[in-house]
């Protein structure tokens, strides 16, 4: 069966394989994936069509990202590459390349400073503030359409689990106490 033919209502992929290993290996506790393989599968299908639609724009996610983040800090909207680093994305280095691009675009312009010229800008363009306004919008159009099966409630119950989720996760890479 692919992923593309199972629905909710369908045969629950998720809980098949479940009911294989307890078959093949009644000892393990597969619960994990009750939630995990899930989480997995929902976020491939969030991936695809966030993809999907950001690409419509001839941008990718990369790029979007770098918009977004332009996007956020407010008039001037601009950001250094290192500030777009920090601000969630790859390495200085990688920023650059999708600056590049997007300059190439039209959609941001490097600005040196005049009395540092060490010290590089990248800014939004008109053509790209209108384009990440844009595009941000459908995003969000998009993601509330992908959530519309759920109430306001269980959104946010979801919301507050999926940070729980977040940390535990982050707190399972600490050495268990006493191990060396």
């Amino acid at each position: 069966m692919t992923m593309a033919a199972s629905r909710p209502g369908d045969r629950d992929a998720v809980a098949l394989v479940i009911e294989d290993w307890a078959r093949e290996r009644p000892e393990l506790d597969t619960s994990p994936l009750e939630v995990l393989a899930r989480l997995h599968r929902s976020f491939l299908r969030y991936s695809t069509r966030l993809t999907a639609s950001i690409e419509r724009h001839g941008l990718s996610v990369a790029g979007f990202d770098v918009l977004t983040a332009l996007r956020r800090a407010g008039a001037p909207y601009r950001l250094t590459a290192g500030q777009l680093a920090d601000s969630g994305l790859v390495s200085s280095a990688g920023v650059t390349l999708r600056i590049d691009r997007l300059e190439k675009d039209g959609l941001l312009v490097r600005e040196r400073v005049a009395d540092d010229r060490r010290v590089v800008y990248s800014r939004l363009t008109e053509k790209g503030l209108a384009t990440v306004d844009t595009v941000f919008s459908e995003h969000l159009d998009n993601e509330d359409r992908m959530l519309a099966g759920l109430s306001p409630a269980e959104r946010r119950r979801l919301a507050v689990l999926l940070r729980k989720l977040e940390i535990s996760i982050l707190d399972s890479d600490e050495e268990p106490e006493g191990a060396e």
